[in-house]
């Protein structure tokens, strides 16, 4: 079994002026940056044999201000938010009506979220054969999400797409 402990990036520039980013990498804002420092305190006495985190800049620098040379960092990239394509940066709302629609038909130019699923199949897969029996943590974003919450609690991802974000202090997951 490996304990995963799944933490959203903290807040971007486009998420304060509610735009959905997609895979353009924006910076963390200054909300961002504290709670990434928040981040750190929360989990300052636990231990992790790695943390993971996407590609995208908002989830390294999550990483990076929370935790410093605590633990290991590993950047990959099928842990990316969805491709949004032509809705990349759009307003929120539009994209949040959408999501429902792109879980099997791509988002113009993007990717649809059985897509992401599959990449996230494939990070787990690699997952358990690396760090059976090690407690890890993944700092991503809501396909992020999705994956962890269809591929191991089996909640499907019409329900998923179709639930509002609630943010809490990290979700666990026994894999």
């Amino acid at each position: 079994m490996i304990t995963i402990i799944f933490e959203a990036h903290g807040t971007t520039y486009d998420n304060e002026q509610h735009l959905s980013s997609g895979w353009n990498d924006v910076e963390l804002s200054e909300r961002g940056i504290e709670q990434s420092k928040e981040l750190g305190e929360r989990y300052k006495d636990d231990q992790f044999d790695a943390i993971f985190t996407s590609d995208l800049k908002r989830a390294y620098d999550t990483a990076e201000i929370a935790f410093e040379d605590r633990f290991k960092i590993i950047t990959d990239e099928r842990l990316r938010e969805c491709n949004y394509g032509d809705f990349t940066q759009q307003p929120s709302e539009i994209v949040d009506v959408e999501k429902p629609r792109r879980i099997y038909d791509r988002f113009p130019n993007g990717e649809s979220y059985e897509e992401t699923t599959i990449r996230m199949k494939e990070f787990l897969e690699e997952l358990r054969e690396n760090y059976s029996g090690k407690k890890i943590m993944i700092i991503g974003h809501r396909a992020t999400q999705y994956g962890l919450d269809y591929l191991i609690k089996g909640i499907s991802l019409e329900e998923l797409a179709s639930t509002p974000f609630k943010w809490q202090p990290g979700w666990e997951y026994n894999f």
